[in-house]
């Protein structure tokens, strides 16, 4: 699962975000393409692979593209579901997006990340981030469930590179999950991508899709607590990043389930990919009538009214609500406190 526009900076502005809620709109939304994937990462939360074969038609996913513009979406975050550079019309629904005036973020594995894709995402101006989460060949390979996934990843990257990535006006970043195979890394990894420009976008992990048949993968809390203290601690120091710790971001929070939603490849319209929750599909009702409809998106709109638990009282309250998809995942109830939190009520700043 990803939030990554929440870690790019929260782009939107509290007064924004406010205004779209009120209105029943979105500011951003992630979009996927299909389930098609050349990889099996034993943690993928969507076991993407084989496509179902009622995916959406190129047609409908402009609609999508249409109505979420509709709707106020100021970017659409291309997910791919599994890998978008399987899908053999990703360049139009590319450029269909910017057509609209609207940023587009592409999430890849990277393993197909050709010196002429890169040129073209660049030319673009398209966003990019790369699935990386190890800086060793074994440990990369093991979590993506395919040999030869790191010397991919590599060589995509240097295109990326040799194309112009990251420049101020061409985001480069990386996703990584914390979890038992790489949690000994993770700092490293930290600084390897500050120091050439690429943003760093470790999260904790659902437990959900393949996950769920790899207990192995999981951390404690403890531990994710000392993780992000230490990355906290450098990033302060060596990078003069100031930022309180707390799940389930490094350096950020998760406001998503406030202005955005994912669609699915079948058109299903979830509150995000953790919280797998099918709140209606686009094939039966437009995307304005699902948002405004859906208990589960209302719940979610004003989760920090509705939060349960110690999240409720929490002292950070007002700036993170943990999140869902663990207390979906986990407790089965996505307005449950988030089970991977270290910090409780009353708590003061670490």
């Amino acid at each position: 699962m990803s939030c990554l526009s929440e870690h790019w900076g929260l782009e939107f502005t509290p007064e924004e975000i406010s205004q779209t809620r009120a209105n029943g709109g979105l500011l951003s939304i992630e979009l996927e393409l299909s389930r098609i994937c050349n990889l099996r990462c034993i943690y993928c939360y969507a076991s993407s692979g084989i496509p179902p074969e009622n995916e959406l038609t190129l047609e409908e996913l402009y609609a999508v593209v249409d109505q979420a513009v509709g709707l106020g979406a100021r970017k659409i975050i291309v997910l791919g579901g599994g890998e978008p550079f399987l899908y053999p019309h990703l360049f139009e629904v590319i450029d269909y997006i910017l057509s609209k005036k609207v940023e587009t973020d592409v999430f890849t594995n990277c393993t197909l990340m050709t010196a002429e894709n890169a040129r073209k995402l660049y030319e673009r101006g398209v966003g990019v981030v790369i699935k990386k989460n190890s800086l060793n060949p074994e440990t990369q390979d093991l979590l993506a469930g395919h040999q030869g996934t790191f010397v991919a990843i590599e060589e995509g990257l240097a295109n990326l590179k040799k194309a112009g990535y990251p420049d101020d006006d061409h985001t480069l970043g990386i996703e990584t999950i914390i979890c038992g195979q790489n949690y000994d890394e993770l700092v490293d990894l930290w600084c390897w991508a500050r120091d050439q420009d690429i943003i760093p976008y470790i999260e904790t992990m659902t437990m959900q899709g393949r996950a769920t048949d790899h207990p192995d993968l999981e951390v404690s809390p403890l531990k994710i607590k000392e993780l992000f203290e230490k990355i906290a601690k450098i990033d302060a120091e060596k990078y003069g990043r100031v930022w309180t710790p707390h799940p389930p971001l490094v350096a950020s929070q998760c406001a998503r389930h406030e202005y955005s939603c994912t669609v699915t490849s079948t058109g299903d319209v979830h509150p995000c990919p953790g919280v797998s929750v099918s709140t209606g599909n686009v094939r039966q009702q437009p995307l304005a009538e699902v948002l405004r409809k859906s208990t589960v998106i209302q719940d979610l709109r004003n989760i920090r009214n509705t939060i349960k638990g110690e999240c409720a009282d929490c002292e950070f309250n007002s700036n993170c609500y943990g999140c869902r998809g663990h207390a979906y995942q986990v407790a089965g109830d996505y307005l449950a406190e988030d089970p991977l939190c270290w910090l409780k009520a009353g708590v003061k700043k670490v």
